[in-house]
């Protein structure tokens, strides 16, 4: 029988439009020109600067012959710029690669590399790692030098940071714009809007592809989960690298909010920008909570205003929580990947939790939680049977999603997306059990991933690295609990006969060949266990190393 509701009612231009979040910033200027946008510093933009600098950069991209499906990348930190080409880059239906500015060359190049860059935007601090980058890279992006006002570089440009002569200067590069330009909408909502690259099990990291339709529905998630007001202040304290800023850019259009922008992570103009600029919200790693309580006099420090926090990686102490809470934080735990933009679980807060001493409600803040808002399914599944693991809160299993804020797929990389889309299911390779209420709480990866500082390391790469030392037989990298980054990488080396190998050359060993964050805290040296087909047990020494740290009373700070 024919589906009356299917006859003759298509989808034409006048009732259907792909999503995309880029309207969310168009409607802003258009209902609130003059409402501040973005502060940085002295420096402020009404909605109206903002949207019209976007064109600009959008026209100017085109004007370049930048073409649907054309990769921009982008090193920047968190500045104005990288809030302005969140928007212009997609105008002219590019795609945004945002690259982590704390990566060595070598791994930005690859980047570069894999997703055919062909222009690179990047911040004059960061000059000497995008030389060095260019030199390896095979591609040749034309390049744009983003000089921020705000910034005394003097502090931050070494004696490697020479001008890179064909750079062109990024307000130059805008004035070449037309803020008129007729910005493009995606053909279809499915199209890409960013990559981004996740460390993946392997050395070589994956380029994550995210569509327009899942960031217009992430952000405007961020704002119902967040309960963020209509002109709420969002505080950059979260990098814009990590997954877009989780979708943030975005979702404060939508509430017509105010960003204030940071360039880097410093105890006292966050908490000077709290206090002058009246911030609502803001995001991070535990390391961020560490570096707000780091202030002195904190006894004596009590926000006017509660301020929301949002934390992913591990979860926090039950210590950081209650200073937090002391301080005047409310503080939300979040769950999620690059894969799905970002968050895509929350621990909803249960009024009747309230009521509960600091060590039981810190014991339910340390679980993830429940499915975002714009995610569809959420399950802990047998990854065996594909069967939904009992709700006991001891079962483990995988967790998987499934919905249209996970990712596209894996760029270039088919074997990949195969496994990671396996009985249609994303498959996140985090173990975890359910409990009976339904929130998920991790308890393992299975992906030999380290979260240190929010930033993901991969276990496998430390393990490659160590492995070229000479003097080295076997070598395996595991987490151990960090007071400071949630967790830290822990390497065990088992030499070869007759060879030695101390902890200070094992360390400058790896500071070469790493990124500083990927270079293990400690170094341990014995023979490595292994099953009787030559598998390491990892799992014995994540037990032999937190006994051998917790038996000297010793934690990582």
């Amino acid at each position: 029988m024919t589906n009356p509701y299917n006859t003759d009612l298509d989808r034409n231009n006048a009732n259907y439009q792909p999503l995309t979040p880029i309207t969310f910033l168009e409607r802003a200027a258009d209902v609130f020109p003059n409402h501040t946008a973005i502060i940085h510093g002295s420096l402020k933009y009404k909605y109206k600067d903002f949207f019209n600098r976007s064109k600009n950069i959008a026209s100017a991209l085109s004007k370049r012959k930048i073409l649907r499906g054309d990769t921009v990348s982008v090193l920047l930190l968190n500045t104005p710029a990288m809030l302005e080409v969140h928007y212009g880059v997609p105008m002219c239906g590019a795609v945004l690669h945002a690259i982590n500015t704390r990566l060595n060359a070598t791994v930005i190049a690859y980047q570069l590399d894999h997703s055919d860059s062909k222009i690179l935007i990047y911040d004059k601090e960061l000059r000497s790692v995008a030389n060095q980058a260019l030199s390896i890279a095979k591609v040749s992006p034309e390049l744009i030098e983003y000089t921020d006002n705000q910034c005394d570089y003097s502090d931050h440009i070494d004696e490697n940071n020479n001008p890179i002569k064909e750079a062109v200067d990024y307000e130059k590069f805008i004035e070449t714009g037309d803020n008129n330009f007729q910005w493009l909408k995606p053909e279809d909502e499915w199209d890409a809007i960013s990559v981004g690259y996740t460390s993946g099990t392997t050395g070589n990291p994956k380029g994550v592809v995210s569509h327009h339709r899942g960031a217009y529905l992430l952000a405007q998630g961020n704002a119902l989960i967040a309960s963020m007001e209509k002109h709420s202040v969002y505080l950059w304290t979260l990098p814009m690298f990590h997954c877009n800023g989780w979708c943030f850019p975005w979702t404060m259009s939508a509430i017509i909010g105010t960003h204030v922008c940071l360039r880097q992570v410093r105890v006292e103009p966050i908490w000077k920008y709290i206090e002058e600029h009246k911030v609502t919200h803001l995001c991070g790693a535990p390391i961020v909570m560490s570096v707000i309580l780091s202030k002195e006099n904190m006894k004596n420090i009590k926000l006017e205003k509660q301020v929301n926090f949002f934390t992913a990686a591990a979860p926090p102490p039950e210590s950081v929580l209650i200073d937090m809470k002391n301080a005047g934080f409310n503080v939300t735990h979040l769950y999620g990947l690059t894969e799905t933009y970002g968050p895509a679980v929350v621990n909803e807060w249960n009024s009747d939790w309230n009521d509960l001493n600091n060590s039981s409600q810190a014991a339910l803040k340390a679980r993830q939680g429940v499915r975002y808002l714009p995610l569809e399914n959420l399950s802990v599944l047998d990854p065996e049977t594909m069967k939904h693991v009992p709700k006991d809160g001891k079962t483990i299993g995988e967790v998987m999603f499934r919905g249209n804020i996970v990712m596209k797929g894996y760029l270039k990389n088919k074997k990949a997306n195969d496994e990671a889309f396996e009985n249609g299911w994303f498959h996140s390779g985090d173990l975890a059990v359910i409990h009976e209420d339904g929130y998920i709480q991790l308890k393992d990866r299975s992906k030999d991933i380290i979260i240190s500082g929010g930033e993901n390391i991969s276990s496998i790469e430390i393990e490659e690295i160590l492995l070229k030392n000479p003097s080295v037989n076997s070598a395996a990298v595991v987490a151990i609990v960090d007071d400071k980054w949630g967790e830290s990488p822990c390497a065990f080396i088992e030499l070869k006969s007759n060879l030695t190998l101390t902890n200070k050359e094992a360390l400058e060993w790896c500071k070469k060949r790493l990124a500083s964050f990927k270079v293990p805290k400690i170094f341990i040296f014995e023979e490595i266990p292994k099953t009787s087909t030559g598998k390491i047990q990892k799992y014995l020494l994540r037990k032999r190393a937190e006994n051998i740290y917790s038996s000297k009373g010793l934690s990582i700070k």
